[in-house]
């Protein structure tokens, strides 16, 4: 039996509202030189385990063609983005049936996460390699937490259980299918890929990560991003 293949998806179809910028924001450019794409390709392309990469931009994009990764021989396809995240992933999806086994895995990365770790990327893929479903990296919240309504505060919530999602989630194809299947059958609303396997009653694990393994979502993340890279 030939041994599980590990892909990767890379969403990246967004417009970055909140960074006030004329560019989507996986298209603004770091200190290095690279876009905050190319630096998140870079780091997940260098990593042998990974066989191909599809990924999802949106319909009207020209900016890609000009990646350095653009005929990067991982890169299988690139896909028309969805709506939604997960609409994006679908549209990948169905296109790696082409290439994968219900059995393979599949790693969904932000776009908007450039400072992502390869390490800890393989030992996300290391201690799952066994596992029936799959999971993520994650980091836990340290803040005390508050529940609000119309910034009145409701209660305070036990910090010690709660995590801050982060990506690559990684996920059998088989699995990960059936799980967005669902969530498109049903018209659930989901934010991450766990949340879809979660909706199917499946089990997910947490591997630890660090906190550098931010989402670019305003311009002040752009400067942390810049710190964390420069401190690589």
């Amino acid at each position: 039996m030939s041994a599980d293949r590990y892909y990767l998806i890379v969403p990246a179809s967004g417009i970055g509202t909140r960074m006030k910028s004329d560019l989507p924001k996986q298209y603004l450019k770091l200190n290095n030189g690279l876009s905050v794409l190319d630096q998140t390709l870079k780091t997940l392309l260098s990593i042998n385990k990974i066989t191909g990469c599809i990924i999802a931009i949106a319909n009207e994009d020209t900016l890609f063609k000009k990646s350095k990764f653009y005929k990067h021989l991982k890169i299988l396809a690139k896909v028309a983005g969805g709506k939604e995240r997960f609409h994006s992933v679908i549209s990948a999806l169905n296109t790696l049936k082409l290439f994968a086994n219900d059995n393979d895995w599949v790693l969904v990365h932000d776009a908007a996460r450039p400072c992502v770790n390869a390490k800890e990327v393989m030992t996300l893929m290391n201690k799952l390699k066994n596992h029936p479903t799959g999971g993520l990296l994650a980091t836990p919240v340290v803040d005390t937490v508050k529940q609000a309504t119309n910034n009145i505060i409701e209660k305070t919530l036990d910090r010690s259980n709660l995590w801050q999602a982060q990506t690559p989630q990684m996920y059998r194809f088989g699995v990960l299918s059936k799980a967005l299947e669902n969530v498109t059958k049903n018209n659930l609303s989901i934010t991450d890929e766990a949340s879809a396997i979660e909706l199917l009653g499946l089990e997910s694990v947490i591997i630890p990560s660090s906190k550098s393994n931010l989402k670019i979502t305003t311009p002040e993340d752009l400067e942390l991003a810049n710190f964390y890279l420069n401190s690589l």
